[in-house]
Formats: C-alpha cells, structure tokens, sequence
C-alpha cells in the first residue's frame, strides 16, 4: 500500500476531512435521527435524507466525471459512508454509493448517472441460491440490504456477480421488519428475471462490498465511544463526575482502542481498494485487507455499542436515548456482513497460504537522497561486525534524529529512509537501553561538559546506562520517590533504596532521580543526577526473575556522593526532565511487512498442520492484531512526516501491541511438542513477555492515561 504523506490525524486527506464534515454538518441540519425515529412506522421514511445526501455527491463521489460523479477514489467515498453511518443516516446509503462504484468500473456507463444523482437506489446481496440461464435468474436472495421494489440491486451468482432491476418483470421484493429499521432489508425472488452480468472479479466486488459496509461498523463505534466519553464527562455518582471512576474510564480506553484498531484497518483496506480499481494494485492483498477490517470493524461496533449502554446506565436502556439505534445497526451489519470469526478465520486462511499485507510509504524529495545513503550503509555492512556501532555512530545513522554532530537532525522521512536501508542491508541498529532515555536528556538539558562527557562514548558502546528511577514504594506513582538528596560541600550526599533496575550490575553510570526538598508538592523538589556506579557506597544486589535470569536488581544508595557538575539542569526540576525528550523524536516502522518475526515463527510451527475451526479463528485474531499494529505504526509514521500531533495511535499501539505479543506467546506453546511442561525457547519467550505489560507502565495505568489525556476524561 502506498499513501500519500500529507495524511491528517485520523489518516484522511485535508479533502476527506472536509467530506466528513460536511456530512455531519449537513445530518445535523436535517434532523436525521428523528427521521430514523418516525420510520419505524413509516418504512419509507428515508427519503428526504436520501436526497440531501444525494445532493452532498456522496453517491457519485467515486465515480468518474465523464458518468456524472466527482472523479475521487473509492477511500473518498468510504469516508463519507463511515461519517454517514455515525450520523445514523437512514436509507440505503452505503449499498447506492458502493453499486455506483462497481457498474461504473464495470463499463455500465447508462446505468450510473441515475445512481451517482441519487435518483435511484441500489440494494446488496451477500448470499442466495440464484440459478442463470441464458440470461435469466431464478432463485432466492433471502437478505438483501437496501433493497427497494423500483431499485437495483447486485448480487452473486454461479459464475460472477450479476445486477437485477427490481422493477423488471419476474421479480418479486418482500419487505421485512427489520432489528436496524433506519433502511430497507428485503427478500427477493425472482423468476426469470433478466439480470445483467457485472464481469469485475467475483472476489473484488465481494471485497469492496466488505470494505463498504466495515466503514459503516467504524462509524457506529466512534459514536457509540463519543457519546460514552460525553456522557461520563457529565453524569455525576457518589459526588463525583463517573469517567473519573476507574472502571468506565478503562471501558472507554478499550472503545477507544477499538475505534483506532477498526479505522485503521478499514483506512488500509479502502486504499488498497483504490489502488485494484485502479489497477495499480494486488487482489489477494485487498482480500486480506478486507477480511481484517471486517473483523476488527464489526466487533467494534458491537462492543462498543454495548459498552456504551452499560455506561448510559438506566438512560441507555430506555426507547428515547438513541443507543439501541446504533446497537440495531452493529447488530444488522455483523449480520449482514458475517461475524467477525467468519473474517478472522478467512484472513487466518490467506495468512496461511501465503499472502501478506506490503506497506510502503511515500517519502517524497528526501528519496533524492537514497542513492547516497545506500552507499553510506554500504560500507557499514562491508565491515566487520564488531565496527557497526561505531560507524553507524560516526555517519549519525544510529541515532538519525539527534542533533549534529551525534546524529543528522534528521526529520521523520529521512529516518524512515536510513532505516529501510539498513533494514535492506542486513545492518542491525544496536540498542542502546536506558542510552535512548539517558543521552537525549543529557542533549536538551545538560551543560556542555556533560554533552561532551556522555553523548557520544554512549553511541559507540561505551558507556552502559541503567535507570534509578523507581522504588518499592514509588513505581507507576513515580514521583511518590523517597530518595532524598542532601546538600553537602560540592555536591549532594544520596541515601535511599531504588527497585527494578535492569543492567544494574553490569551499568557504568545511572540517571537518578532524587528528592532535594521535602517540603514542595511531590512532583517538585525532585532533581536528575548522573551517577557513576563505582561511587562508594551503592549496593547492588540481583534480582531473579521468573525466566530464572538476574536482569533486574534493587540498589542501595547509603551516603553516595554526587558532585555538582552531575546535576542535569536545574535543581528541583528533575520531574520535568524524566517527563521529556528531545522533540524531533525517534520515528519508526517495520520494514514493510505486517508480520513480525514472533508470527512468522508461529506460522513456521503450524506448518502443513490442518486447524480446526476454533484454531483458525485464534490464529486470525492474532494476524488481525498484528496488521492492525503494523498500520498503526505506518499512520503514526506519516503523521510525523506531515509535521502533526501522532494522536491516540501511538498510546493504542503500545496497549493493543502489549496484548497481542503476550498472547502470541502463550499461543505459541500450543504448537510446541510439550505445550510448556518442559523448558524451551518458547516457554523462556512466554515468562519474559510478562514483563511486558508491567515495564514502561502497567496496561492498567495506560488505560487510566489514555481515559485521561486522550478521552478528556476526570480524574
């Protein structure tokens, strides 16, 4: 998938953004909801909507000028179906505006301008029994999705896809009462009908069909979390705003994480639409595509449309709040559309044969300068290994992103460049640990002395750094730390017990956090120093872990003494200090797969294995979540190249990222002989990645954070 670098932060362009909005701007003008209200007695209710959607281009948004539409892509359209879908816009929406895409593509010049113009409608089939002979089809479609007695309708057949004009003799259209009743959902049966080839691929139009309604289900699930968030903001029990409780606030991060796992999957699979409609791209990578964001778009909608009740309380639980309209419609399209185990197993199926989704970016002038940087990385990889960390030092390829002379002040393109090159040279960056924390701090904030002592000796390898920042009584509540610091000639006597400390044994120096007054609010009064671990008076003692290795420890402080010249920056302000980095920071991305190596291994184990379907379906929940990883990299990635805010996709990745490498690895031993009874490199692998979910902050404690910075929610 290639995408353009000016994405905006919820991955669309500066004109989808505007789609969007016009959209929602437009189905608040128009009342859509009452209009959805009265068409529970009034089925036919939905066409004054129709109209002013119609009148929006949202139907001919995707088709060619030349047949009366606007000319943009397919990703055009799918953002205003997904906005119209959070609107709750009622009529056959998404179906017209995805048959106008596929006629028009199919060459059926006479009959798109009717749809593009929202003077007709078209309906969607899924499934039947339809029967064609020279011509003429027999059979019956028993769920047909916007299906209307003088509409259209596309649906599949033996040999292809097929359109049946519902006006035409031989038809017959059922209406049904349907759960989501904001459009129509009709059988129809037709005898002998006359219907009209579409000669698209089979597959494609079952895929693009797929794509459409998954941006619905992205729709209905970032309403259903905004209004939660909304309503958490307000509602008040036990004297306290609810979202500050920590219960609803974790419910609302998992809507949120829901929401940008499903918009980023539906994002990838509407620009790999894009690209096979216009034959630029791979059909089986847009099935792949597509079976992800059925899976991870559809459950969110449900999800979240229930947790979303859960937190109205007893207002979402009555007729007049508007949430069961949007639980009606999470619910008709997984019915519709499959549940997501239907998709999990099928992206399971493809994985298994072979297919994998390819990400490629487009970086814009600073390719002009791949040649030069190819041949930079040339002559790293031609040395012996030992040397690569130095030479990468040296060319400021290790870290691209600090400031001359120690790295190239590099911008999010051009770091992404240098890393496909080393990736396409087999050239490992060393990692650097508690270096990446330690050096950019000493840069922002150190004096030059200190820039000149450290910086540089860390980027060769010759300084390892540990971190002594947490406590037994100060771990995720950091800045409850106790430490204390005090003043003495020259410098600063240190007394006090640090906890988890990784490399501590092995660790040249220490950044340090200490308390220098006791008598200021306790994110204040605390000071960053830079502490040699040969000073007298430090103890370090191991700490085994439960792989059974001695990588963290706990160390005593017992008058340690730091002189001045290893304070960084100012006393006292040392909370600020752990609190950043530099702000041109690291930029990252896999190497254009959406495997990682831990999945390709368990695909390895699997082998020639035949899975059961309860397998499958764990196995494509397991490539859901790594792809829809893999594209949140990729969104935050072009984020940075296009100067914006990284948004939630960052602080999801970790969460969702967490998840599933931890799952991955339990999963795994299931495919090992012993299944964990005896010790080997998958059982190791499991007990390591507990650790993860607690190192760099606990799931609970960024659940709280997302509930709070990116939700807006209390405290």
């Amino acid at each position: 998938m290639s995408v353009p670098s000016g994405l905006r932060a919820s991955g669309s362009s500066e004109v989808q953004e505007a789609a969007r909005d016009a959209v929602r701007q437009w189905a608040r003008s128009a009342a859509v909801i009452e209009s959805v209200r009265k068409m529970e007695s009034e089925p036919d209710g939905w066409g004054p909507a129709y109209v002013g959607l119609a009148e929006l281009g949202i139907f001919g948004v995707a088709v060619p000028e030349a047949a009366g539409g606007s000319g943009a892509g397919f990703d055009d359209m799918i953002a205003m179906v997904d906005e119209a879908a959070a609107s709750l816009v009622p009529g056959p929406v998404a179906t017209s505006a995805l048959v106008a895409v596929v006629l028009a593509a199919d060459g059926h010049e006479e009959l798109v301008p009717p749809l593009a113009a929202g003077e007709r409608t078209a309906g969607l089939a899924l499934t039947g029994n339809l029967a064609i002979a020279d011509g003429l089809a027999s059979g019956v479609l028993p769920a047909v999705l916007g299906g209307t007695a003088d509409g259209v309708l596309l649906a599949p057949a033996p040999d292809g896809w097929v359109l049946v004009d519902c006006a035409e003799a031989g038809v017959a259209v059922e209406a049904k009462k349907a759960t989501d009743f904001s459009r129509p959902w009709v059988t129809v049966t037709l005898h002998g009908a006359a219907v009209r080839p579409v000669g698209l691929p089979a597959p494609v139009i079952a895929d693009l069909s797929v794509v459409t309604l998954s941006a619905e289900a992205v729709g209905v699930a970032r309403w259903a979390l905004q209004t939660a968030v909304e309503y958490a903001k307000v509602r008040e029990q036990f004297g306290k705003q609810i979202g500050s409780f920590q219960a609803i606030k974790h419910m609302c991060a998992e809507m949120l994480c829901r929401v940008e796992q499903a918009d980023v999957a539906v994002w990838d699979a509407a620009g790999c639409a894009q690209d096979v409609l216009a034959n630029k791209g791979d059909s089986q990578q847009l099935s792949l595509a597509a079976a992800v964001a059925a899976a991870v778009a559809v459950d969110a909608a449900v999800a979240n449309t229930k947790d979303c009740i859960q937190i109205l309380g007893g207002i979402g639980f009555t007729w007049e709040h508007d949430a069961h309209l949007y639980l009606r419609r999470a619910y008709a399209l997984q019915s519709f559309v499959g549940k997501p185990a239907v998709w999990r197993r099928k992206a399971a199926a493809l994985t298994i044969g072979g297919i994998r989704r390819s990400l490629t970016i487009d970086l814009g002038e600073v390719e002009s300068q791949r040649a030069e940087v190819a041949g930079q990385v040339a002559e790293i990889a031609s040395a012996p290994k030992a040397e690569h960390q130095v030479r990468l030092a040296e060319a400021g390829f290790l870290a691209p992103h600090w400031p001359a002379p120690y790295g190239l002040g590099a911008g999010a393109a051009q770091q992404l460049l240098i890393d496909q090159e080393l990736h396409a040279a087999g050239v490992n960056r060393p990692d650097l640990v508690i270096g990446w924390w330690a050096a950019p701090t000493i840069l922002e904030h150190g004096t030059p002395e200190q820039i000149a002592q450290f910086v540089a000796p860390t980027l060769r390898g010759e300084i390892e750094w540990c971190q002594l920042f947490s406590e037994p009584g100060a771990g995720s509540d950091l800045a409850a730390l106790r430490t204390k610091a005090t003043r003495v000639d020259g410098g600063w006597k240190l007394d006090g017990q640090k906890v988890w400390n990784s490399k501590a044994q092995i660790a040249d120096w220490a950044i340090c956090l200490a308390r220098t007054n006791p008598d200021v609010p306790k994110h204040k009064g605390i000071t960053y120093f830079l502490l040699d671990m040969k000073t007298p008076g430090i103890t370090v003692r191991p700490l085994r872990e439960i792989t059974g290795e001695e990588m963290f420890n706990e160390v005593f402080l017992d008058g340690v003494i730091v002189p001045d010249e290893n304070v960084v920056g100012s006393v006292d302000d040392g909370w600020r200090l752990a609190r950043t980095t530099l702000a041109n920071e690291r930029v990252a991305m896999a190497g254009g797969g959406t495997l990682d190596e831990a999945m390709e291994s368990l695909l390895a184990l699997i082998g020639d294995t035949e899975l059961d379907a309860a397998q499958l379906d764990t196995l494509g929940a397991f490539v859901c979540s790594a792809q829809t990883g893999a594209l949140l990299d990729l969104r935050t990635a072009l984020r940075a190249i296009g100067g914006q805010d990284p948004g939630a996709a960052s602080s999801v990745r970790k969460l969702v990222g967490v998840r599933h490498r931890q799952g991955l690895s339990e999963h795994i031993l299931d495919y090992v002989d012993t299944h964990g009874a005896v010790e080997s490199r998958e059982m190791w692998l499991f007990m390591r990645d507990r650790c993860l979910s607690i190192a760099g902050g606990t799931t609970q404690i960024l659940l709280s954070v997302a509930g709070e910075r990116l939700l807006g929610l209390p405290r």
